[in-house]
């Protein structure tokens, strides 16, 4: 309640003339989502909007559409979240193509018993990962993306990406980063056997995600290998600006922000 009053105090202090609060999926998918909003707005006056799952994928779609230029061809976006994971394909501005599926970082470490903060040998991991698997593969029968540039565009990936060797945040949204599959494959032992307070000292994993790192990491690898990726581009923008490009008219590849 208090992050919400003070995001309004500032926004009306700056002289915003529109004001849009949105909810991600831990609020969406919640059995009392209706109770929670409702509450919210009867204590600070603020009524949250929920954008749907696939709403949230071509958001996200529209921003990295606009980060990377008209000329980028077809594209494949892959946002893994802490409830869902968002996926958006497409050649054009809107996308052609747009899932959500209930695999999000925190979901999944829920799921899998991976969020305690026990070390777990590698091996021990087989039984989740093949379940992780073949549930994002199940879920992506019959999407073809052959072709198509990948990108990742949500913490999970740019923090997976820093641990991979991806060049710090601090220098700036403009520097290339990647992460490819084989790097995170490599990390994935290496996750399983760090408790969450070890991992939160590693390069790019923040201490209030450090317990769903390694399910964010099983995710993300399903999620290339489903969709034949050995490499995702990171994208610094995501649903909130795709949701800003939006708000402002701005659908048009030639006013696209970027070129890369």
């Amino acid at each position: 309640m208090t992050a919400v009053r003070i995001a309004r105090r500032v926004a009306e202090r700056a002289g915003v003339s529109t004001f849009v609060p949105f909810a991600t999926s831990i609020i969406r998918d919640a059995p009392n989502a209706d109770q929670v909003i409702a509450e919210v707005f009867r204590l600070t006056g603020t009524r949250l909007r929920v954008l749907p799952g696939r709403e949230e994928a071509r958001l996200s779609y529209l921003a990295a559409r606009h980060w990377f230029g008209w000329h980028v061809g077809p594209l494949l976006v892959l946002d893994v979240g802490g409830g869902t994971v968002e996926l958006a394909a497409g050649e054009d501005v809107e996308p052609s193509l747009t899932r959500s599926l209930p695999f999000g970082a925190r979901t999944m470490s829920r799921q899998l018993g991976l969020n305690r903060t026990v070390r777990r040998e590698h091996r021990g991991l087989a039984r989740e990962q093949v379940l992780v698997h073949d549930r994002v593969v199940a879920a992506l029968e019959g999407t073809s993306v052959e072709g198509h540039r990948a990108v990742g565009c949500s913490k999970v990936f740019q923090q997976l990406a820093r641990l991979a060797g991806a060049r710090p945040q601090h220098e700036g949204p403009f520097v290339p980063r990647t992460l490819r599959l084989a790097d995170l494959r490599s990390w994935i032992p290496r996750l399983a056997r760090l408790p969450a307070p070890r991992r939160a000292r590693l390069p790019g994993i923040s201490r209030h995600r450090a317990e769903q790192s390694l399910a964010g990491a099983l995710v993300v690898e399903a999620l290339m290998v489903a969709t034949g990726s050995d490499e995702v581009e990171i994208c610094p923008w995501s649903t909130r600006e795709g949701l800003l490009l939006s708000l402002i008219g701005t659908g048009d590849d030639d006013e696209c922000y970027r070129v890369a």
